[in-house]
């Protein structure tokens, strides 16, 4: 089965033209900022490690380009280029250099799979070669007389013949493409030993050879097209969660014009600012908010959580939730790319093309492996000739060592663990970012967690609202609306309604990790945590969480509130604490709301008001000590934290710029998604660690009897589709096992030094 079909797909219309063809490719990129753009291509003939490394080699040597990484499992190529509208590289015809086709990449389906429709039409045409072959060569190996065991070897080609030619093109049109632009790929050997095998049978039949082996060269195609069409229907299977994701968004969606009338747009028109109606029964196309309507949403597919939630004017939604009661009135806040769905599926994405240093070892094994076996072929071809005499035993020999030392199984062992856990993590609600961070997961000893919005659910609520004066209220309220923050959210909710406020602010601005500054005239007021916002020493309201309005350095008001534990967070730290891992909590809130979370949760360990640079200094100060940490948070000032730690989780709704520095997002409530997270990850590692073993025991068995002639073409064509079946198979035995999921981190191996 090994690798690289020729099945080629080309890139879209106008392809001649190259500077039409860059053009296109700018105009579909993705503007990620700072000058820099993001481009995805599909590679239809993509299959193996030596693949991959040939086409982001090429790429990474054009001008502008920072980033060229390729998913194996989708055979997509996400390109991180830097250009302007003037210039723009033209990728495809690089790729078409090195013998690769490649058009851009659509989330638009047709619901058909052109190489496994090409892939069954090849296996029928050699299955019924090699059926009937059989049938004839039951009679040659039974005693046949000369004269009919020679019409039947005639019959045998003629039967053999549509198969060499049609089934193993898939084989030779890879081959050939690859040697034709200077490099070698898994199908070069594969093609050499079938059309070595059909032309030694041809041989033998001219020659009126007792035997032939017709039957061996088709049964050898039917089965490495067989295994090939098994680990595409696997791989399609595996990754199958990022084309969920796909689906989830629809195809357009109902947008009321100005004047009442409504027209049904393509997605990718929807800009923001748009009106759009929901109905009953429809996905939110993008993410939005309710301006009318209520209703409720089934956000199971979304987030995993099968309890349904209200929507009503003002309710923030998300895209790929549906609308499950009464129409929906929705103001488009994103486009289509920049929605939350989007930003998944990308993730997604990123996940399943993770380097880990398993996959670069492995990588780097699969590229040793067209040398290598080319040289133990010829080789043993020649010691055998040489101390045999025997020419035709000799190339026999040496197709099997062709065909049985594949490293395919090497190959697929890292990657399709990576994809099958992103994928069980996706159907429990959690978005994978890295690869990588599986591996570096089970390293952790020490968990930091932020407190507001992660511990506790993030949603405050002002208790001491009617002790405060309305005026000073819709003050605090007109500052805390330019601002994501819990408290700011809760201020900004208890004075909606109120009269406007008493100030005219020229400018209001977030400080992060501290509050907001509004200025008005020489005035300068400040809406924070109490050590910023007021000259006050101390404003004590016991184990309150507190903030403070402030004019020039002065309080003016002081706000109280009160914060609930997000759901499993008692059980986690339990867990963690159980299994040996460190516990503590990094937080920027006061100390005595973060003593009262601390308490309720049993962790002795906290340090509070912390701004975003002490936050990353203490990550690195732990990390200078050997210490791996993984940093759970979701604000704006615990993204450099996040980014430091050496694996890092977020909730969904964390800030932008934290899940985007996360290696985690989970989409529900509960914070058992973490201990989802690391057993995902420790079982993971079992089975690349089982995967490995496998691929190098194969090898290791199976090539010394192939180089001792104890081993036909036909048995190394199965023994070697079996191994990568047995790999492919391996990785898709992690879902059942983290769905049943141990009750302890047994496969952890924390360190017992504690903070």
């Amino acid at each position: 089965m090994s690798c690289c079909s020729g099945i080629a797909v080309p890139i879209t219309a106008g392809a001649g033209d190259k500077s039409a063809r860059a053009e296109e490719i700018r105009l579909a990129s993705r503007d990620l900022g700072d000058g820099l753009r993001q481009t995805i291509l599909t590679l239809p003939d993509v299959h193996c490690a030596a693949c991959i490394a040939a086409v982001e080699r090429a790429l990474r040597k054009i001008s502008g380009v920072e980033l060229a990484r390729v998913n194996l499992s989708s055979r997509r190529v996400t390109i991180n280029w830097r250009g302007n509208d003037d210039e723009s590289s033209d990728f495809a015809a690089e790729l078409a250099k090195i013998g690769y086709a490649s058009h851009l990449a659509s989330i638009e389906e047709d619901g058909q799979d052109p190489v496994l429709s090409s892939l069954l039409k090849a296996l029928a045409v050699a299955g019924f070669s090699a059926m009937n072959i059989m049938i004839l060569s039951v009679s040659v190996w039974s005693g046949a007389d000369p004269a009919t065991r020679h019409a039947f070897h005639l019959i045998s080609a003629a039967l053999a013949l549509p198969a060499i030619v049609y089934s193993g093109r898939v084989f030779y049109r890879s081959a050939w493409e690859a040697l034709r632009h200077g490099r070698t790929n898994m199908d070069v050997p594969i093609s050499v030993g079938v059309l070595l095998a059909f032309a030694l049978s041809v041989y033998d039949t001219l020659h009126n050879a007792a035997y032939a082996y017709f039957d061996a060269s088709t049964s050898l195609l039917f089965v490495l097209l067989a295994g090939r069409t098994l680990d595409h229907l696997m791989r399609g299977r595996a990754r199958s969660a990022v084309g969920a994701l796909e689906r989830l968004a629809p195809r357009g969606a109902n947008v009321i014009r100005a004047d009442g009338a409504i027209d049904y747009v393509p997605l990718s028109e929807i800009k923001p600012g748009m009106h759009l109606l929901v109905a009953a029964g429809e996905r939110v196309p993008v993410d939005g908010v309710v301006v009318k309507g209520a209703s409720e949403l089934d956000c199971s597919l979304v987030s995993g959580e099968s309890a349904w939630k209200r929507a009503e004017p003002g309710s923030a939604l998300q895209a790929g939730v549906m609308n499950v009661g009464n129409p929906l009135t929705l103001l488009a806040t994103v486009s289509a790319d920049g929605s939350f769905l989007a930003e998944m599926t990308r993730m997604m994405e990123a996940a399943e093309s993770g380097r880990s240093t398993y996959r670069r070892i492995a990588d780097r094994a699969a590229s040793l492996y067209a040398p290598v076996v080319h040289g133990v072929a010829l080789l043993s071809m020649f010691g055998w000739f040489y101390g045999t005499g025997d020419l035709h035993k000799s190339v026999t020999i040496a197709i099997a060592v062709l065909i049985i030392t594949c490293p395919c199984a090497l190959g697929l062992a890292v990657p399709m663990v990576q994809v099958v856990a992103a994928r069980r993590l996706f159907e429990r609600g959690i978005m994978a970012r890295d690869g990588s961070a599986f591996e570096r997961l089970n390293d952790i000893d020490t968990v930091l967690f932020d407190k507001t919005g992660t511990l506790t659910l993030g949603e405050m609520r002002l208790v001491n609202a009617g002790d405060l004066q309305p005026r000073l209220l819709s003050l605090a309220a007109a500052m805390a609306r330019v601002s994501r923050h819990p408290a700011s959210t809760a201020i900004a909710l208890a004075g909606a309604g109120r009269h406007t406020a008493p100030v005219e602010f020229d400018s209001l601005e977030e400080v992060h990790g501290c509050g907001i500054e509004g200025r008005a005239g020489d005035a300068v007021y400040r809406l924070g945590r109490p050590s910023w916002a007021s000259n006050a020493t101390q404003v004590d309201l016991g184990t309150s969480s507190a903030t403070v309005l402030s004019k020039d350095g002065e309080t003016t008001a002081v706000f109280a509130f009160e914060e609930s534990v997000r759901p499993g967070a008692r059980e986690l730290v339990q867990t963690l604490r159980s299994a040996g891992v460190s516990v503590r909590i990094f937080s920027g809130d006061r100390s005595a709301a973060v003593s009262s979370i601390a308490g309720q949760l049993e962790i002795e360990a906290f340090s509070a008001e912390l701004l975003p640079d002490e936050k990353v200094e203490a990550i690195r100060a732990l990390a200078a000590k050997g210490r791996k940490v993984l940093m759970i948070g979701d604000g704006l000032n615990d993204a450099p934290a996040l980014a430091a730690a050496h694996v890092s989780i977020a909730p969904s709704s964390a800030t932008d710029v934290g899940r985007s520095a996360s290696d985690f997002v989970f989409l529900g409530q509960s914070l058992l998604a973490v201990r989802d997270i690391i057993l995902t990850a420790a079982r993971a590692d079992v089975l690349i660690r089982q995967n490995f073993a496998m691929a190098i025991a194969y090898n290791v068995v199976s090539v010394p009897f192939a180089i001792a002639g104890l081993v036909t073409p036909l048995a190394a064509a199965l023994a070697m589709s079996l191994s990568s079946i047995v790999v492919v198979g391996n990785a898709l035995r992690l879902g059942a096992r983290v769905k049943k999921g141990p009750r302890t981190f047994g496969a952890t191996k924390p360190a017992t030094v504690k903070i």
